[in-house]
């Protein structure tokens, strides 16, 4: 009879003996943070949104643009695709949405130092707060440069308080002595009045009443911007200010949109026997036979090019003045770009044909 076999010692081992323990497979370790992702898939997928929607906006205005230029027409929709190339599409983008590009950057990047400075050290931070932690500091600088030649005079004292806020310039790192900090403060201040004194006393003879606070209370702000906030208010902050951002975004971005891609022209066409039309709209394209144009009221116009008589460029209504005010030879509605482009090329006489 065959003995039986002996059992091997992993049998013989009784259950909970070290022996008969399995050791777990490993699995892919995650920190303990809110929603189970570690700090560097967050900085990736904060990374990765933000530079979506600094790529992708641009993008989906330039085609809202030409839809809404159109007229809601597929086939006008579908000329304007045709003819306006994408370099021409960008550089009217550019030149028209820059403003509305860095506005938003702006407010992004000082909200976000705000909340990234209260929250320092939280499991969940605000989405504004990651944005701010994962751009370069390059980009920030090129934002708020951008928004520097681009905003119109009136409003460039908002970029004091937000570049205080975004690069976290407390008074403290003026002067260590109190005394000479208040100095300092001081001084800079009553230099930045004493620049603005010609413009302030005409806007109260004015009563533009908007423009002194627009001047005045923002550089006021900058000293108190800065630094964390209270743990209870950051939570309910976040929230309005995401959404207050895109609110404003919203609300900017419609004259964005409804600015026309193709610049303004009066074109006269005469016929043989010497009666003229003058046709208001912008040219699409010109070819050998006809010169297509979209009229202003709507509807595509295609005038022969012999019967073309004379053509002349005319402003829109969003670029006449609406305040009488100037710094220093500049007006403050208009930007550092479109200042010095002034001196260069002085405002001609607008002509008769255009009103």
């Amino acid at each position: 009879m065959t003995p039986p076999v002996p059992p091997s010692p992993s049998q013989e081992s009784p259950l909970g003996s070290p022996s008969a323990r399995v050791e777990p497979a490993p699995v892919a370790t995650r920190t303990a943070t809110v929603g189970g992702w570690d700090q560097v898939e967050r900085r990736a997928r904060a990374s990765q949104s933000f530079w979506t929607a600094v790529v992708g906006v641009p993008a989906i205005f330039s085609v809202l643009r030409l839809g809404v230029e159109a007229g809601g027409e597929l086939q006008t929709t579908l000329l304007l695709v045709a003819n306006v190339g994408p370099i021409n599409l960008l550089a009217g983008f550019l030149t028209t949405a820059a403003r509305l590009l860095a506005t938003t950057l702006v407010a992004v990047f000082a909200l976000g130092a705000v909340l990234a400075a209260s929250v320092d050290g939280a499991a969940r931070r605000p989405l504004f707060a990651r944005w701010m932690e994962v751009t370069p500091a390059w980009f920030v600088a090129a934002s708020f440069l951008m928004a520097l030649v681009t905003w119109p005079l009136l409003y460039l004292p908002l970029l004091v308080p937000a570049a205080f806020a975004a690069f976290q310039v407390r008074p403290e790192r003026l002067h260590e002595q109190p005394v000479a900090r208040v100095l300092v403060i001081a001084a800079v201040f009553g230099g930045y009045l004493f620049l603005l004194v010609p413009t302030l006393r005409d806007a109260w003879r004015q009563e533009e009443w908007l423009a002194i606070v627009l001047l005045v209370v923002p550089p006021l702000l900058a000293i108190f911007i800065a630094g964390p906030l209270p743990g209870v208010v950051i939570r309910p902050l976040a929230s309005l200010t995401q959404v207050a951002v895109l609110a404003m975004l919203v609300w900017v971005a419609l004259p964005v949109i409804s600015t026309p891609v193709l610049p303004l022209t009066v074109t006269t066409v005469g016929d043989s026997a010497g009666a003229s039309e003058d046709i208001r709209g912008h040219v699409v394209t010109t070819d050998d036979v006809n010169m297509v144009i979209l009229q202003e009221r709507g509807g595509v116009r295609y005038v022969p090019v012999g019967q073309v008589r004379g053509q002349v460029l005319c402003p829109s209504e969003e670029e006449l003045p609406r305040h009488r005010l100037r710094i220093h030879d500049f007006h403050v509605e208009d930007s550092l770009l479109e200042g010095l482009g002034r001196r260069v090329r002085p405002v001609h006489r607008v002509d008769a044909a255009c009103r």
